[in-house]
């Protein structure tokens, strides 16, 4: 898979190291990608033993500098989501109108990203009762 570039490289390493983890179900756009290190798994202690992370402006160049690099983990992508389905509760989903910026395991980016209709879509009653089908770009789309 081809991965998305990120919204704007300049920015690449501008953005606040804690961020939510996952969750929201939908992505507008990639900020950058990240390789956390670990000095306990054999990474070079860079901050008195804590974890730390390099940022990337492609996915290419961080799974590079991850494959190169003892204690790296595998790329995870820092997200925007302009809008997410939140499941606080397993089953119950809530739309929610607010940005926020999460950590995805870079697997996630294979699903479409959100456009005007994926929302909409699964909220409306004609839902597949799978509604992930729509998030994972695989059922009808209401304009279709």
């Amino acid at each position: 898979m081809r991965y998305p570039a990120v919204l704007d490289p300049s920015k690449v390493g501008m953005y606040p190291a804690l961020a939510k983890s996952g969750g929201g179900y939908v992505w507008d756009e990639v900020l950058e990608y990240r390789v956390w290190c670990h000095p306990e798994r054999g990474a070079t202690d860079l901050d008195q033993g804590n974890d730390y992370y390099f940022p990337f402006a492609s996915y290419e160049e961080a799974l590079a500098f991850s494959d190169a690099t003892a204690g790296a983990e595998k790329p995870i992508a820092l997200v925007l989501q302009r809008e997410f389905i939140d499941e606080s509760e397993p089953g119950v989903f809530v739309h929610v109108v607010r940005e926020r910026v999460a950590e995805w395991a870079v697997s996630f980016l294979s699903r479409p990203r959100r456009d005007h209709r994926t929302i909409p879509d699964f909220f409306s009653p004609p839902a597949p009762s799978n509604r992930l089908e729509i998030i994972r770009g695989l059922a009808p789309r209401g304009d279709a």
